[in-house]
């Protein structure tokens, strides 16, 4: 198993996006409107990784600087975005080790928090990000005004 870093256009990121997008769409009826751009997740401002096995690609994520605060962010804030496992690699923590190396890559760039928008769709996500020290928080971003969104936060630097 290696997970590294990709741009957010490369070909393998392009199709795992789409293969998120379809599990949305089935989950929601929709998939992620959230304006994205591959420069968003260019280091210092973010970052995108891909695990890989054997050459194939099995699980993305990645966090892009988000300091909008009319959107409900806070300064410092890193947005987790596009965190997905292909079915057949699932149950392998694959999300986990990805979610790690995000954290880890975010506090190091000076970002004081981890953000991210989930939904009651999809339990398991809320279950990783909860059991990962995530708590729900007041609603941010795109989907803020939506009852099935889900909001969550984590500290990247310990209170003082």
């Amino acid at each position: 198993m290696e997970i590294r870093p990709v741009r957010y256009d490369h070909p393998d990121a392009v199709r795992l996006d789409t293969e998120v997008q379809q599990e949305y769409a089935l989950r929601y009826g929709d998939g992620d409107l959230t304006p994205l751009a591959p420069e968003m997740f260019l280091p210092p401002h973010g970052l995108y990784l891909i695990a890989y096995e054997d050459g194939r690609p099995l699980a993305t994520g990645g966090w892009r600087v988000q300091d909008d605060t009319a959107e409900g962010y806070a300064l410092g804030d890193a947005e987790i975005k596009r965190m997905f496992v292909v079915p057949q690699s699932r149950g392998r923590g694959l999300a986990r080790r990805i979610l790690a190396a995000l954290e880890a890559d975010a506090q190091a760039a000076g970002r004081r928090r981890m953000v991210l928008e989930t939904g009651t769709e999809q339990p398991e996500a809320l279950s990783l990000y909860a059991s990962s020290g995530y708590a729900l928080v007041e609603k941010f971003g795109y989907y803020r005004t939506y009852e099935s969104s889900r909001c969550m936060a984590k500290p990247l630097v310990k209170a003082e």
